[in-house]
């Protein structure tokens, strides 16, 4: 069993290659009991972004705050508080923050894709 909050979490700021104003919190997973899959919460601060990237798990996105962009299989999808997607295996994908405030969205992955 495990109850906390997001503001108690331990948050991780992400830097790399393709990566700009990132930060990764991984609000459920193996540490807390669930064994297969890993809830992460992620914020991209103004004109953050993550990487165009591709990997052999599949995703899902819930958008919690603020405005993104989901660039995905050559598409452009916005991204407000309630959208939610679900992203193939192998399918080339990015998400930006498309305003002025954070955008934050959850991803939940399979175990071994939270790397």
């Amino acid at each position: 069993m495990f109850v906390s909050h997001r503001d108690e979490i331990a948050k991780r700021k992400l830097e790399g290659k393709g990566i700009k104003e990132v930060t990764k919190q991984v609000l459920v997973g193996p540490d807390q009991g669930w064994k297969d899959h890993v809830l992460r919460m992620f914020t991209l601060g103004k004109g953050g972004f993550a990487p165009l990237h591709s990997h052999p798990w599949e995703h899902i996105i819930y958008a919690v705050e603020g405005k993104g962009t989901l660039f995905m299989d050559g598409k452009e999808y916005p991204l407000t508080p309630g959208s939610t997607a679900y992203i193939n295996a192998n399918l080339q994908h990015q998400v930006l923050n498309a305003g002025d405030q954070n955008f934050v969205f959850l991803c939940i992955v399979p175990e071994f894709g939270d790397i």
